[in-house]
């Protein structure tokens, strides 16, 4: 009997001051993943110092909860960013900005345990430094913070000109845009692409980059279009990239003729059918090379190579080092 979805149970904490795109950016995400598996069930609440706030752009937010005096075990706490400036004349003064913040400062000190998992948006990475969280991680906030990030929490690695770091079950974004990158990574990461994707594509934000990789990742890449069709085929493909795939069979995953989808690819993909598939075996053949014990041959009939002599050749065509660099290191 299927008991439904499992709850993961977020607690989206609101500084007074609150950027707004910093919470309905990340949260959309979540709300999208909701929407395209049944697996697992992001349970979002709202909670803060004050039942209701003034946000960045002089909307009024309410109904916010108390910070709860206990979190589930496996809850995600995430602590978005606040502004200076805010758009009109509402909202309250800076001792009350700092009073409140002050609260969520002791809230995350005594409540956010090694089991959490801990995500900042932006310059909620500043509280969650105050409350001594970020101490000896790795991490990042918007450019024009990383500098007091820096001298506030010394023990921390701050990393600039990243979209976002993750240091064990701590993350930590840049600004505001980089909220929907991180958040798109961990539901790949508790999902699997295939779900990120969904939701990247519902968001029309199908190019992304890894946190600290210029390079777009292979799972991404030549998703920058809109054309339906041709996100139907790189859907199939993305969930079994190991599948003999034809031309005749994408075709007709595509309605459309083999040769009219291998024109449609070229123009809003920019590369071929077999380039994309290529491009996917070897990102899921360097998965399993950094992840798992299994041997070469193994590595290659399971990322779809039919042998291993194939896969180190067209693994030369995307990387400069062999596969047996990849083994260990986490890649893909």
């Amino acid at each position: 009997m299927n008991a439904g979805p499992i709850p993961l149970p977020v607690y989206v904490v609101l500084p007074p001051r609150t950027l707004l795109l910093d919470v309905a950016g990340p949260v959309e995400v979540l709300r999208r993943a909701n929407v395209e598996q049944d697996r697992l069930r992001f349970a979002v609440r709202y909670v803060g110092p004050a039942a209701s706030l003034v946000t960045s752009i002089g909307l009024t937010v309410s109904g916010i909860e108390p910070l709860p005096d206990t979190l589930p075990a496996d809850a995600m706490v995430m602590v978005v960013g606040s502004v200076e400036q805010m758009m009109g004349d509402a909202g309250p003064d800076a001792a009350d900005v700092e009073a409140g913040n002050q609260a969520i400062v002791d809230w995350l000190r005594a409540r956010v345990q090694a089991s959490h998992r801990l995500v900042s948006i932006c310059a909620g990475a500043l509280l969650a430094g105050r409350a001594g969280l970020l101490d000896g991680r790795s991490c990042t906030t918007h450019h024009s913070d990383c500098e007091t990030l820096a001298r506030l929490v010394p023990r921390a690695r701050v990393l600039e000109n990243r979209l976002y770091v993750e240091d064990g079950k701590v993350a930590t974004s840049a600004g505001v845009t980089a909220g929907i990158d991180l958040m798109l990574h961990l539901v790949a990461t508790l999902l699997g692409p295939a779900v990120a994707l969904a939701a990247a594509r519902a968001l029309v934000v199908y190019v992304r980059r890894a946190g600290g990789d210029p390079q777009l990742s292979a799972w991404l890449e030549g998703r920058n279009h809109v054309h339906p069709a041709v996100h139907r085929v790189q859907d199939a493909i993305t969930a079994n990239p190991a599948h003999p795939w034809t031309q005749e069979t994408l075709a007709a995953v595509a309605g459309a003729s083999p040769r009219h989808l291998s024109r449609l690819f070229n123009d809003h993909a920019g590369m071929t059918l077999p380039d994309y598939v290529n491009r996917l075996r070897v990102a899921l053949a360097a998965q399993l090379l950094g992840h798992t014990r299994l041997d070469m041959e193994s590595v290659a009939e399971r990322a779809g190579f039919a042998s291993t002599r194939q896969m180190r050749r067209v693994w030369r065509l995307y990387h400069p080092t062999p596969p047996k660099a990849a083994r260990g290191s986490g890649a893909g």
